[in-house]
C-alpha cells in the first residue's frame, strides 16, 4: 500500500491512477493523516476456476444420502396440496 501527499498527487494523479488501475492500492493523506483511497471504479471481474474451494469443507454423505426426517418430510408434504396443480 503506497501512501502519497495531496501535493505528490496532484503533480503525479496520471501515474497514480495507472497504479491504481493495476491493483496496487494508493492512500492519500493530508500531512500524516490517511484522508482517501485511489481505487479503480470498474475491475475486471476473475473468470471463475473450477475447484476454487475444493477442501475448505467438509459435507458428509449422510447430508445427501440419508432420509429426511419425519417432521421435514411432513412440510415438503403439506406445501404441496397447497401448490395449484399445473
Amino acid at each position: 500500500m503506497a501512501i502519497v501527499t495531496v501535493h505528490h498527487a496532484k503533480t503525479q494523479l496520471s501515474k497514480l491512477i495507472a497504479r491504481a488501475e493495476a491493483g496496487e492500492e494508493i492512500v492519500i493523506a493530508r500531512g500524516n493523516e490517511p484522508a482517501v483511497k485511489l481505487t479503480p471504479v470498474g475491475r475486471q471481474i476473475r473468470k471463475r476456476q473450477f475447484g476454487a474451494m475444493k477442501g475448505l469443507y467438509d459435507i458428509p454423505d449422510a447430508f445427501f444420502f440419508d432420509p429426511l426426517p419425519e417432521d421435514e418430510l411432513k412440510l415438503f408434504e403439506a406445501a404441496d396440496e397447497e401448490a395449484p396443480a399445473r
